[in-house]
């Protein structure tokens, strides 16, 4: 099966890339399926590599085994692909996860996990017949664009925690957005420059809400308060669960590709994903929609490093949603090229 050419992408590496950014996974099973061939047992999981760029599964059946499912990459990579776990236990004896601690609250409301361990040096594995890294279940699932397990939400917050979760958000008139501008050092092309976002904050009739952690934060008192926020962004800890309470108290979630994207996607929130112009495979080529979140949007840079024409294209949509009482959040016609 040859590879669809996907033009125009800066982030076209190698064939298994070019194959998923054009969504065509069964050619990238075929490259993933000669990379297995060539991985010796003692290549597998090796300890002296970057957990994100380790191999683990060797191509043995799931079926009928105890399986564990080792999240080796991202916080939002964990969450996007966490959604295999009822598929796995419908053919696996047991399943049991290994990740970061700070997931452990929001993994357990995931149906088909039989138990969380953590993903820890010191502490010994739990028993198990076949180990598989979470990014690698496409592959072993033969996933196409036709069977991506895509129903939301998989991720679920109890009622009572998102009630309490933001006060602020309970008598607020105007539409509730969250928003995440930056995602971190691991790509900056992936960030927005606080200041480039205050016009999101000027849309009459729009709160917006912090969802932003780290670093990032320092930006909102050097901005000078050109950016407000309807909650106090001091007061927010780093409990994931958190964030996800917080969510369901809002209308539409706004970030860059980050952990929150993930995240609003798998509660089956409103979100709207920026994404720069050499954007990640997992969101392919040319896409307004995506197939891994039918509740998501994508707005993409035309121009590498241009996030001012994203902005006012999102403002726009805000002043549009604001005026048609918030009817048009997520897609309603999803395209693809």
């Amino acid at each position: 099966m040859a590879t669809r050419k996907v033009l125009n992408h800066p982030a076209v590496e190698d064939p298994w890339t070019s194959a998923m950014l054009a969504g065509d996974f069964e050619t990238a099973w075929q490259v993933s399926d000669a990379v297995l061939a060539r991985n010796r047992p003692g290549e597998l999981n090796r300890r002296d590599q970057p957990f994100h760029l380790r191999h683990v599964w060797n191509g043995t059946s799931l079926a009928g085994r105890h399986v564990l499912v080792r999240c080796y990459h991202g916080l939002g990579d964990t969450i996007q692909f966490i959604r295999y776990m009822p598929m796995l236990r419908r053919i696996a004896a047991s399943v049991t996860v290994q990740a970061v601690p700070m997931l452990h609250g929001l993994l357990r409301t995931v149906s088909g996990i039989d138990g969380v361990v953590a993903l820890d040096y010191d502490e010994p594995d739990p028993p198990f017949e076949v180990d598989i890294e979470v990014m690698e279940l496409p592959h072993a699932f033969r996933t196409t664009l036709a069977t991506i397990p895509d129903e939301v939400p998989y991720l679920r917050v109890d009622a009572r925690r998102a009630y309490a979760a933001m006060p602020r958000a309970r008598d607020e008139p105007r539409l509730k957005v969250g928003i995440a501008w930056s995602a971190g050092d691991w790509d900056r092309r992936r960030s927005v420059p606080l200041a480039v976002v205050a016009p999101l904050a000027a849309i009459p009739d729009v709160a917006l809400f912090n969802l932003q952690r780290g670093p990032a934060l320092a930006e909102i008192a050097a901005s000078g308060h050109e950016v407000r926020f309807a909650d106090d962004p001091a007061s927010w800890t780093e409990d994931i669960l958190d964030t996800a309470a917080t969510m369901r108290s809002l209308d539409l979630i706004i970030s860059v590709d980050t952990m929150v994207a993930h995240l609003a996607g798998a509660l089956g929130m409103p979100v709207w994903t920026m994404l720069h112009a050499a954007a990640d495979w997992r969101w392919m080529a040319g896409r307004t929609d995506s197939p891994w979140y039918p509740s998501m949007r994508l707005f993409r840079q035309s121009i590498p490093g241009a996030w001012e024409p994203v902005i006012a294209a999102i403002a726009d949509q805000l002043q549009r949603n604001a005026r048609l009482n918030r009817t048009v959040l997520s897609p309603s016609s999803p395209t693809s090229s």
